[in-house]
C-alpha cells in the first residue's frame, strides 16, 4: 500500500493541518480545454486518440484528476456526451481508479441543457467530478454566464447524479457563493476547489491573491490553483508551498517556459510538477487517495 493511501485508510492516523506541507499533493492534468489549438501549439490533443494517450501518459506520471473537454471531427469544442464516451472509456480501460472531471462551462456554450448533458453519460463512461464555476465572468473575448439559477440547477444535476463538483474559482466573490451553497446543502461537503488566477479580467496571479482566498476556505476542504498562461508555474508552486493542490496541463499554458519560446507538453508540465513536488517533500497523491479524500465513490 502507498503510504498516501495508508493516511486515508488508517483509522488512528489524521490528516496533517493547513498548511500542510506532507499533505499528498493532487495533480489535476487539465488537457485541452477550448481555446488553443493545433496552430498554437502541435502538441495540444484534440482527438478522442490524442486526448486518452496524454491521459495514460499524465495519470502514469501522477496525475490523479483528469479534467477533461473534448472536440468534434474539425477539431472544435463539443459538448456532446457521445464525443465524452469513448475518451472516458478509454481511460478507464487502462486506469480505472484515476478520477475523471468534464466540464459544464458555459464560455462556448450557454444553454443548459447542452452544459448537463454529459452529467448523464452512465456505466464506464461516467465521470466522477464535473466543473461548476459559482459565478460570471470575463475572458479576454467572451463572457462567462453563470447565474445563480444555473449554479444551483447544475449543482443540483450533479448531486442527483452523485457527481462531486469541482468548483472553479476565479475570484475572490466566486469563493463566497459557493461557501453560501454548501452551507444550503446545495453541495456535498467535503468540497473541492479550483483557484484559477491570472486570466484577464478576474483576479490577478500575486500570491497575495492566491493567499487571501486560500485562508477562507474549510479546514475540511481541498483547493488547488492554477496560473493562467506565463503565470502557471507561480502559481503551482505557491500553492504546493501553502499546502494546496494543483491544476497543470495546456489547457492553461502552452508554452513550458515564461519567456513563451519552448512549447509545452502535457507530459513535461505535469513531470516539473512531480520533480518539484519531491524537492518539497510533497508525495504524489494517489487515485485511491483521492477518492477517500473527496469522497467520491469507485
Amino acid at each position: 500500500m502507498n503510504s498516501a493511501d495508508a493516511v486515508m485508510t488508517s483509522p488512528t492516523c489524521m490528516l496533517p493541518p493547513f498548511p500542510g506541507s506532507y499533505q499528498p499533493l493532487i495533480i489535476n492534468a487539465c488537457l485541452t480545454g477550448t481555446v488553443h489549438s493545433k496552430q498554437t501549439n502541435p502538441n495540444l490533443p484534440v482527438t478522442t486518440e490524442e486526448i486518452i494517450q496524454d491521459a495514460l501518459e499524465v495519470t502514469a506520471i501522477g496525475a490523479g484528476i483528469l479534467h477533461l473537454h473534448v472536440r468534434d471531427e474539425e477539431g472544435q469544442p463539443a459538448w456532446q456526451p457521445e464525443k465524452y464516451a469513448p475518451v472516458i472509456e478509454g481511460i478507464r480501460r487502462h486506469h480505472p481508479d484515476v478520477v475523471i472531471c468534464v466540464t459544464t462551462s458555459g464560455r462556448l456554450f450557454g444553454d443548459i441543457e447542452q452544459r448537463a448533458a454529459v452529467l448523464e453519460l452512465d456505466g464506464q463512461a461516467k465521470p466522477d467530478m464535473a466543473s461548476l464555476t459559482t459565478g460570471s465572468l470575463n475572458f479576454p473575448t467572451v463572457a462567462s454566464m453563470n447565474g445563480p439559477e444555473i449554479i444551483q440547477k447544475l449543482a443540483r444535476r450533479m448531486q442527483a447524479r452523485n457527481i462531486l463538483p469541482e468548483l472553479e474559482i476565479f475570484e475572490p466573490g466566486m469563493l463566497n457563493y459557493a461557501l453560501y451553497l454548501a452551507r444550503k446543502k446545495i453541495f456535498p461537503e467535503p468540497c473541492y476547489l479550483n483557484f484559477i488566477l491570472g486570466s484577464r479580467g478576474t483576479s490577478g496571479a500575486r500570491m497575495l491573491d492566491l493567499a487571501n482566498m486560500a485562508r477562507d476556505v474549510p479546514a475540511d476542504w481541498s483547493w488547488a490553483a492554477a496560473g493562467i498562461g506565463r503565470y502557471q508555474l507561480p502559481v503551482n508552486m505557491a500553492a504546493m508551498v501553502m499546502g494546496g493542490h494543483v491544476r497543470v496541463g495546456l489547457e492553461d499554458n502552452i508554452y513550458y517556459d515564461y519567456q513563451r519560446k519552448t512549447l509545452a507538453t502535457n507530459r513535461s508540465l505535469v513531470e516539473r510538477i512531480v520533480r518539484l513536488a519531491g524537492e518539497l517533500g510533497r508525495e504524489i497523491a494517489t487515485p485511491t487517495y483521492i477518492r477517500a479524500r473527496l469522497k467520491i465513490l469507485p
